[in-house]
C-alpha cells in the first residue's frame, strides 16, 4: 500500500522562510460515506478478523461485523430513527458502542458522543443542546449509574410507552435504549432492537438510504468544552473522519495483517477515528482489552492477541511500563501505534520504543474540530524527530503559524497554529457565533502555540486557550469556574492546571469566599461530585483573600500556577 511518508515528502517543507506548510495531494481524498467505507472493507476482507471485545467474549470477522451493523441499522429504523436524527451513545468501550457508530452512519443519523464521565448537569445540557431523539446507554460504568441518572432527568419514563417518551427536562428525547436486558420502565433493550432489525432486515432498503447520503453530511457530534463556559458540539462529516482515518493509517503503515490494541475510549476521537476508522480503512483487526483502561488487561491483550500495534495517551504507556508485572508479557510482535491525546514526555517515548518494541510508533497532534489529526510523525521519521516533535503535516491540509495580527511568522518563531482543509469541522452545532469565531476564511484557529522548523516538523509549545490536559482529557477552566460560581459561599474562583507526574496536569482552584463565609476543600469537592465529571473536580483547592491581577484588572493565572508549583514542589516534564 502507499504510505503516508511516501505520499507527502515532496511538498512537506515550508517555503520562503515562513511557517506555512501544505500537505501532499498525491493520494486523492475519498468521497465514501462511513457506511460505504465499512461495506467496502467487509467485502475485501470478509473472512479476516475484524473485532475482538475480550470482556464480552466477542470475536467477529469483517463479514459478521457488517451483518451485525446492518441488523442494528434496521432496528433503529424500526423504532423511528431516520436520517438527520441525533442519537446519543453513553457507554464505556463495549461492542454496542462500535455497532452504534456504524449503524447510525448507515442510515444517515448523527452519532452524538456522550462522555462516560458525564453527570446529571452535563448530560442534560448535551442531550438538549443538539436535540437528541434517542440515547443508547449502558446500565452503569464505575460509580456512574447511567440508567438511574436518565430516570432522574426523565421520571416520565416510569409511565410512558417505550419509544414514545415525552419528558419535561428532555423535550426532544423519544427513545431510550438500554444495553442491559433486565427491565427498566419506558426503555427498549438493545438486544430487542437488534433482533427486531435482524427479523426485518432489508439490505436493499439500507442501500437505498445509503445512496441518498453525501460525504458532506454531518455524521458525528463530539462535545469539546470552551473557554466561555458550556461545551460546544463539534459537528463532523463523513468526509472529515473517513479521510483523516485513511491518512492516519498510512502514516502508521497499517494493513490487514495488523492487529491494533485499543485501550483508548471510543467516545473520543482517539478511539473512534485514530483507532476504529483507521482499522476499517485497511482491514486491520480491532482488539479491545476492556471497558476502560487497565494496564494489565492491555498488556495481556497485546500478548495473547498477538497485536502488532498499540494506541494510548502518555499516562497509559507510563502505567504499562511501570507495572510490576511488565516483564512477563510478550510484546515482541508490537511494531507501530500512536501516542497522542496530551503532550508526550520525551523520556517516555524513548522507553516505549526500547522496552515495548514499538520502533515505529508515531506521535499525532490535532483537535476534535479538525477530525482530529493535523500533524503526525511517520514510521520512517528519525527517532529524535519522533521524540521531540509532533511530526509533519497530513495530506490535503494546510497549516500556518501566525502572530496576534494574523501575519505568518518566520520559521522557528512561535505563533498560533491554524489549520485549513478537508478535516475542518462543519461547525459547532447550533452555534453560528462560536463557529465564526473559530473558523475564519476556512482556517480553524486552534488556540495552540507552535513552531515549525525548516523541514516541516511541528512542535506544540503552549496554549493560547486557557486549557489544561489531564490524562488525555481536555479541561477548560471556565466551565469549572462557572459551575463553582453556583456555590453560595464562593465570591470568585480561578481554575488552572499544575504539573502532575501521573496525569500530566491536575486541576487546581483558587477561591475567594464571600465575606464572613468559611469552607473547606472537601466541601467544595463534594459540591462538584455527581454534578461534573470526576476528572474536572479540583484536586488542589486554595482559599485566598484576593487573586493576582495586572494593572488593567486581568487575572494572572501564570502567577498562581508558579506559586502552586513552588508550594507542591512539582516540576514540568520536557515534552514534544
Amino acid at each position: 500500500m502507499a504510505t503516508q511518508a511516501s505520499g507527502r515528502a515532496a511538498l512537506i517543507k515550508p517555503k520562503d522562510g515562513l511557517s506555512y506548510v501544505r500537505g501532499s495531494t498525491d493520494i486523492p481524498l475519498s468521497d465514501a460515506t462511513v457506511g460505504r467505507f465499512l461495506r467496502d472493507t467487509a467485502r475485501r476482507f470478509a473472512s479476516r478478523p475484524a473485532v475482538v471485545f475480550r470482556e464480552q467474549g466477542i470475536r467477529w470477522t469483517w463479514a459478521v461485523f457488517a451483518q451485525e451493523v446492518d441488523a442494528l441499522a434496521a432496528g433503529l429504523l424500526a423504532v423511528g430513527i431516520s436520517k438527520g436524527d441525533r442519537v446519543g451513545i453513553w457507554s464505556p468501550n463495549r461492542v454496542e458502542w462500535l455497532l452504534t457508530q456504524f449503524a447510525t452512519a448507515r442510515i444517515g443519523a448523527v452519532l452524538v458522543n456522550i462522555n462516560p464521565a458525564y453527570r446529571l448537569a452535563e448530560l442534560e445540557y448535551a442531550l438538549n443542546k443538539v436535540g437528541c431523539k434517542a440515547i443508547i446507554a449502558a446500565e452503569r460504568f464505575k460509580s456512574s449509574m447511567y440508567l438511574q441518572m436518565l430516570q432522574e432527568l426523565a421520571p416520565e419514563l416510569a409511565t410512558h410507552t417505550p419509544g414514545d417518551l415525552h419528558a419535561a427536562r428532555l423535550p426532544e428525547l423519544r427513545v431510550v435504549i438500554r444495553m442491559c436486558d433486565k427491565g427498566a420502565s419506558g426503555m427498549l433493550s438493545f438486544s430487542d432492537v437488534i433482533e427486531q432489525g435482524r427479523a426485518t432486515l432489508d439490505t436493499t432498503r439500507l442501500d437505498a438510504i445509503g445512496a441518498t447520503l453525501s460525504a458532506d453530511d454531518p455524521i458525528n457530534i463530539q462535545f469539546t468544552s470552551g473557554t466561555t463556559g458550556n461545551p460546544k458540539g463539534a459537528t463532523l462529516t463523513h468526509r472529515n473522519v473517513v479521510n483523516n482515518a485513511r491518512y492516519i493509517a498510512m502514516a502508521m503503515e497499517l494493513s490487514e495483517e495488523d492487529g491494533l490494541c485499543i485501550p483508548v475510549p471510543l467516545y473520543h476521537c482517539f478511539g473512534m477515528v485514530l483507532a476504529v476508522l483507521a482499522c476499517v480503512s485497511v482491514g486491520a483487526n480491532m482488539v479491545f482489552p476492556g471497558e476502560a483502561f487497565d494496564p494489565v488487561a492491555t498488556l495481556t491483550a497485546v500478548a495473547e492477541e498477538r497485536c502488532t500495534a498499540l494506541h494510548g495517551v502518555p499516562t497509559m504507556f507510563i502505567a504499562e511500563l511501570d507495572h510490576p508485572e511488565f516483564a512477563r508479557f510478550d510484546l515482541t510482535r508490537l511494531r507501530t501505534g500512536i501516542m497522542a491525546g496530551s503532550p508526550c514526555p520525551i523520556e517516555t517515548m524513548k522507553k516505549v520504543v526500547s522496552k515495548m518494541h514499538l520502533a515505529e510508533i508515531t506521535i499525532a497532534y490535532g483537535m476534535t474540530e479538525t477530525s482530529p489529526v493535523s500533524f503526525q510523525s511517520s514510521t520512517i521519521d528519525p527517532l529524535d524527530k519522533r521524540t521531540s516533535t509532533v511530526g509533519r503535516i497530513q495530506s490535503h491540509l494546510e497549516v500556518k503559524i501566525i502572530d496576534p495580527l494574523g501575519n505568518i511568522v518566520p520559521i522557528g518563531e512561535t505563533g498560533e497554529l491554524c489549520t485549513k482543509g478537508y478535516s475542518v469541522m462543519q461547525g459547532y452545532w447550533g452555534d453560528e457565533t462560536k463557529t465564526r469565531e473559530s473558523i475564519v476564511d476556512g482556517w480553524m484557529h486552534t488556540g495552540d502555540l507552535a513552531t515549525l522548523d525548516a523541514d516541516g516538523y511541528c512542535n506544540i509549545v503552549g496554549r493560547l486557550k486557557d486549557m489544561l490536559i489531564r490524562g488525555g482529557e481536555n479541561i477548560y477552566p471556565r466551565e469549572i469556574e462557572e459551575f463553582l460560581f453556583r456555590h453560595p459561599k464562593i465570591q470568585s474562583v480561578q481554575v488552572f492546571g499544575v504539573p502532575d507526574a501521573k496525569y500530566g496536569e491536575e486541576v487546581c482552584a483558587w477561591i475567594v469566599l464571600r465575606a464572613g463565609e468559611q469552607a473547606s476543600a472537601e466541601e467544595v469537592q463534594e459540591f462538584c461530585r455527581g454534578q461534573i465529571a470526576h476528572y474536572k473536580v479540583p484536586k488542589y483547592i486554595r482559599f485566598v483573600d484576593d487573586l493576582p491581577m495586572t494593572v488593567t484588572g486581568k487575572v494572572q493565572k501564570f502567577v498562581m500556577r508558579e506559586r502552586m508549583i513552588e508550594e507542591l514542589k512539582v516540576k514540568e516534564d520536557r515534552t514534544a
